[in-house]
């Protein structure tokens, strides 16, 4: 499990199509690599994927992931091309705190943004206004004020305009992550908050439920 806390940033070496995958090549700082053994899993703009390959001690400090049919459908990792920044960040040890919210890094599909503008231009500290198009079938998990995973980070939304995601940025998470690499018409990966789908499913098995004799006198009734 991830938080949507971004430890650091990554850049892409390679996406090379394989039979049956594609394997993406990453660069990432010695610090992150040097904690990875083959098959930890590592979030990679928001997308899980299992660390192979792992070369610490190279330059730069790399390692690879295999992109299987349905990361490559749901995600943007396979259209990544060489020198793109990703976002990183390792898994959440148990007992450690929850500083975003429950990110699993199963992406459910991609947004279109429409921009990252700063509400002070020339500002050194002004914060942003994160702006992108969600598909139809993630509306209903999309509220104000909820929690949504964007490339990866966990992220607050600001104002919901029918398919229109507004969220505020402030200056470090734009400057520590790849929100400052887009620009508009780029895909973003986007993964909802989990809990809302189990209340949604939890909602339509109650609402198939009818309450009969027979269920009365099994439970005691």
């Amino acid at each position: 499990m991830f938080t949507g806390l971004i430890e650091t940033t990554g850049t892409v070496l390679g996406v090379t199509p394989n039979a049956g995958v594609t394997r993406i090549t990453l660069a990432a700082p010695t610090e992150l690599v040097s904690r990875l053994t083959t098959g930890d899993s590592v979030a990679v703009s928001g997308v899980c994927l299992t660390a192979l390959d792992i070369e610490p001690n190279a330059f730069p400090p790399r390692f690879s992931a295999d992109l299987a049919a349905e990361t490559i459908a749901r995600t943007t990792l396979s259209r990544l091309q060489p020198e793109t920044i990703v976002n990183l960040e390792l898994p959440t040890p148990a007992g450690s705190p929850l500083g975003g919210h429950v990110v699993q890094g199963h992406v459910d599909a991609t947004a279109t943004l429409v921009g990252c503008e700063p509400l002070s231009p020339g500002s050194d500290t002004t914060d942003y206004r994160l702006r992108f198009i969600i598909p139809d079938a993630l509306t209903r998990y999309v509220v104000e004020k909820g929690s949504i995973t964007v490339e990866g980070i966990s992220l607050t939304v600001a104002a919901v305009h029918g398919n229109e995601v507004e969220i505020a940025i402030i200056p470090h998470t734009y400057a520590a992550t790849n929100l400052r690499t887009l620009a508009p018409g780029d895909a973003l990966n986007i993964e909802v908050d989990v809990l809302g789908k189990y209340a949604e499913r939890q909602h339509e098995k109650a609402a198939e439920f009818t309450l009969t004799e027979q269920y009365l006198i099994a439970n005691g009734y």
